[in-house]
């Protein structure tokens, strides 16, 4: 059964500290370091304390459950992509992915501003993105880069927009694929136009964009990361809208006076125990980058699991006969995550799985291993907290499906009002 998964000149150095202070500034740049600046009489100043303030989870170029851009990438064209910033700051740097390319990324040209809506862009605050002090880079395959830091004062809960330039053909493109966003593309090189105009095409995904993290001298390890799956991901929750779980979460902690980001590490379709070119590495394969190694993470939310139960014996839309599971087996896998979490002294709250009962995924039997992996969830005092969602989200009447008020209308993802259920019920869980 196949389903919808939704370039200056110097004067020779005059002694030999000079010249070993030159040489050791060569190799920083070349090492592409962007941690410590050098002063005139050699001495380093503190390096920046970066925060994340938005992320997303990148995935191999596919376009068998969302049609855009990824398979076909770009050639003498800009992209230009708009994203929400959950903590603020007085400088920014961007995250750049080539994670699924097989030759080196050419960038000829990046900006970064405040966007005004849609593809406009604030012209007074464009600044040009370099990376080692050049305007123009390459990523190598495989590969994930920062940006130098630009000082661009961002508050929270601003739009943020990031276009980039590739003169040359970049061949498939590591991409986001449900962004529940809207990019944009032009031909030509229009990194630094302030108007929409030549912005004529658009889709819903992102692109080799991994993140975007601020300048947060002093704080705590205080930043949130939200892991899983299309939940997670916000499928299905209004187009730049920012109606996601993690978006609402963000905004509820700042009512309380909680500090700290709260970014989106969710892909659509994706399972605790199996990788898909499709559907996305798997959550054992992918914890580590897409949340240990945030900048600033404190918390993990986990919320994963429902598709490796759902798509048990059917095939994907990665064409692959999805393998059954038992709870034995996810259980393992929760356990490996929270390791993985504790060794790196990041809090780990666990989050049971939602009624999905209507839903395509369903049956009798694998709602009962859904339920016995929440009973796990709830019952074993593995996770450092935990929030149950399937109590929260259900149906008052009939438990096994989602209440009405918060379904989206496929019996599996939730409204936008049931996303902000969900993270009225995770915020508690933080706060407590």
């Amino acid at each position: 059964m196949k389903i919808e998964v939704d370039g200056a000149v110097t004067e020779p150095a005059a002694t030999d500290k000079r010249t070993a202070v030159l040489a050791r500034r060569a190799a920083l740049l070349v090492a592409g370091a962007t941690t410590s600046a050098l002063v005139a009489c050699g001495a380093e100043t503190p390096a920046p304390e970066w925060s994340g303030a938005w992320a997303a989870a990148v995935q191999h170029p596919a376009t068998a459950v969302t049609p855009n851009w990824s398979a076909e990438g770009f050639a003498d064209q800009s992209v230009r992509q708009v994203v929400r910033l959950s903590d603020g700051g007085p400088q920014v740097r961007v995250r750049l992915s080539n994670r699924y390319g097989t030759t080196p990324l050419a960038v000829a040209g990046a900006t970064v501003a405040r966007s005004a809506g849609g593809a406009a862009v604030i012209p007074e605050t464009v600044s040009r993105l370099t990376v080692t002090g050049a305007e123009a880079f390459e990523i190598a395959p495989g590969a994930e880069i920062s940006s130098d830091l630009v000082t661009t004062p961002i508050a929270a809960g601003e739009a943020i927009t990031v276009t980039l330039y590739f003169a040359r053909p970049t061949g498939p493109a590591t991409q986001h694929a449900q962004a529940a966003a809207t990019s944009y593309r032009a031909t030509g090189d229009h990194t630094a136009a302030p108007d929409a105009a030549a912005f004529t095409e658009s889709s819903q995904s992102w692109y080799y964009l991994a993140g975007i993290d601020t300048v947060r001298a002093g704080r705590a390890r205080d930043v949130t990361v939200a892991f899983g799956d299309s939940i997670t991901d916000g499928y299905r929750s209004g187009i730049d809208a920012d109606q996601r779980y993690p978006d609402h979460l963000t905004r509820q902690l700042t009512a309380a006076g909680r500090p700290g980001a709260v970014v989106n590490a969710g892909i659509s379709g994706n399972r605790l125990l199996t990788d898909s070119t499709v559907l996305g590495d798997s959550a054992l394969t992918r914890f580590r980058r897409d949340v240990l190694d945030q900048p600033g993470v404190g918390t993990a939310v986990i919320l994963i699991g429902i598709n490796d139960i759902g798509l048990a014996g059917m095939t994907g839309p990665d064409g692959q006969l999805s393998p059954q599971v038992s709870a034995e087996q996810l259980v393992a896998g929760y356990r490996e995550l929270i390791a993985q979490a504790r060794a790196a002294g990041v809090r780990v709250i666990g989050a049971t799985l939602l009624p999905f009962a209507g839903s395509p995924f369903y049956s009798a039997e694998k709602d009962r291993l859904r339920r016995e992996v929440n009973s796990w969830i709830t019952s074993a005092g593995a996770f450092d907290a935990v929030v149950d969602l399937d109590r929260a989200m259900a149906d008052r009447t009939d438990p096994a499906r989602l209440a009405g008020s918060y379904d989206s209308g496929d019996q599996l993802h939730p409204n936008d009002s049931g996303y902000a259920a969900m993270a009225a019920a995770i915020g508690k869980a933080i706060l407590t």
